[in-house]
């Protein structure tokens, strides 16, 4: 009798937790503070319920509720658990994960970027299954304007960060045809972040070589890596309709959620076919 009561009431605080974890999702999605009647909706249950949950999550500090407004928002606690996830989360390992699985999708080279002091650098990449392949370097210091991955880290850092960098290219005659100076480098970078990808062909730094990357952002919504794949030049479709760049986006956008990111953007391609 009492191994029976006991699994009841196992049941019981399992189902309980499913039922606070469903309205703790609910805020986490709705990106504000909501009213009651919100939060019952988007957990999909009746508001006296909700509320009675609500009442045992406030005391755990996972949920906090204005006493001027009567609307309720994650708790301390609740942020506390974000940033411990986000602090142990290791974006090289997932990102190695991320470009994996787009070489296996794809079938091409692809490679993982990051900023260091220098500039853009590459940190991993993975070699695709065929005959001929473009072989990257890890280690290799990356051109702002002439590589995609380069120029994926222009559009997006802040231009206290690219500056210096950028105008060294213009002086030093290694930007692409086409940009003179440091107004026209803001005009194509302005231009990829319309787009939201680059993609290279004809001007890459290294010639017979083509290649598109994706920015990853992280919980901050700040770049924090670049994806790119990189084939021969003229054997890639690199078209912006094209499943290569329709599997760039989906990559980068999961990864970037993975990070924490919430760009609105994230969303739109994540969902790309």
């Amino acid at each position: 009798m009492g191994s029976a009561n006991e699994e009841l009431d196992g049941k019981h605080g399992v189902q309980s937790l499913e039922v606070g974890m469903s309205i703790l999702r609910a805020m986490a999605t709705g990106r504000r503070s909501m009213m009651l009647k919100e939060i019952a909706e988007a957990a999909g249950m009746p508001p006296s319920k909700a509320h009675r949950y609500l009442v045992s999550l406030i005391r755990s500090g996972l949920v906090e509720q204005d006493r001027l407004t009567s609307r309720y928002d994650l708790g301390p606690f609740a942020l506390n658990l974000g940033l411990v996830a986000l602090d142990r989360i290791d974006r090289i390992r997932l990102g190695l994960l991320a470009i994996t699985d787009l070489r296996d999708e794809t079938n091409e080279t692809v490679a993982l970027t990051v900023w260091s002091d220098a500039g853009p650098v590459v940190v991993r990449w993975e070699r695709p299954r065929r005959p001929i392949t473009v072989n990257v370097v890890t280690g290799t210091h990356l051109s702002l304007l002439r590589s995609a991955g380069g120029r994926v880290f222009a559009a997006w850092l802040p231009e206290r960060q690219t500056e210096a960098l950028l105008r060294r290219e213009l002086e030093t005659g290694r930007a692409p045809a086409g940009v003179a100076n440091l107004e026209d480098a803001r005009a194509l970078l302005a231009q990829v972040r319309e787009s939201g990808v680059v993609v290279l062909s004809g001007d890459y730094f290294a010639r017979g070589v083509e290649a598109a990357a994706a920015p990853v952002f992280n919980f901050k919504n700040e770049i924090t890596m670049a994806i790119a794949i990189v084939g021969v030049e003229g054997s890639m479709d690199l078209s912006m309709d094209g499943e290569t760049i329709a599997a760039l986006r989906r990559t980068a956008a999961a990864l970037s959620r993975r990070l924490g990111a919430t760009l609105d953007s994230l969303a739109m391609d994540a969902d790309i076919q």
